[in-house]
């Protein structure tokens, strides 16, 4: 097994842990929380987030790594690379812009406002996540497509 080949496997594995991870909490958390008040929402919420975004954090390292690795290794740069490869790492940066922003503004402020107790800024703040999640998952979903179909285009 080659070096590349190896950073497209860990490459493909981040991918599925952070897009995977957003749809599982948008689609089947999301809903089914819904039937909790308030402070258990909150309280659940808080618990998902703490263990899901360090893996997202690990993630877009090996996005990072892994995707330049490959980019130089395997297409000696983005002049040997398809219009697909150039797209997916936009909206891979971009994806990540968002969700530095979800850790270091809406999660660190909901974090601490259920830590305090403070239902109404929490619930704000989830809110905020809740859209940003949505966009990044959007975008998630069209990398995935654009990354499984994008060597076949013209």
């Amino acid at each position: 097994m080659t070096v590349s080949a190896i950073a497209l496997a860990l490459h493909a594995l981040a991918a599925v842990i952070w897009v995977g991870g957003m749809a599982f909490a948008y689609f089947f958390l999301r809903p089914a929380a819904g039937a909790l008040q308030a402070p258990e929402r909150q309280k659940l919420w808080r618990g998902t987030f703490q263990r899901f975004f360090p893996w997202v954090w690990v993630s877009v390292v090996l996005l990072l790594l892994t995707g330049y690795h490959l980019v130089f290794a395997v297409y000696g740069g983005f002049a040997g690379a398809g219009v697909h490869i150039h797209i997916m790492n936009g909206l891979g940066l971009v994806m990540m812009a968002i969700f530095a922003h979800v850790w270091f503004a809406p999660w660190k402020r909901f974090r601490a406002a259920v830590d305090k107790g403070d239902r109404d800024t929490a619930g704000k703040n989830l809110e905020q996540i809740r859209r940003f999640v949505a966009i990044n998952l959007t975008l998630g979903l069209i990398v995935v497509a654009i990354a499984s179909s994008g060597r076949y285009w013209p």
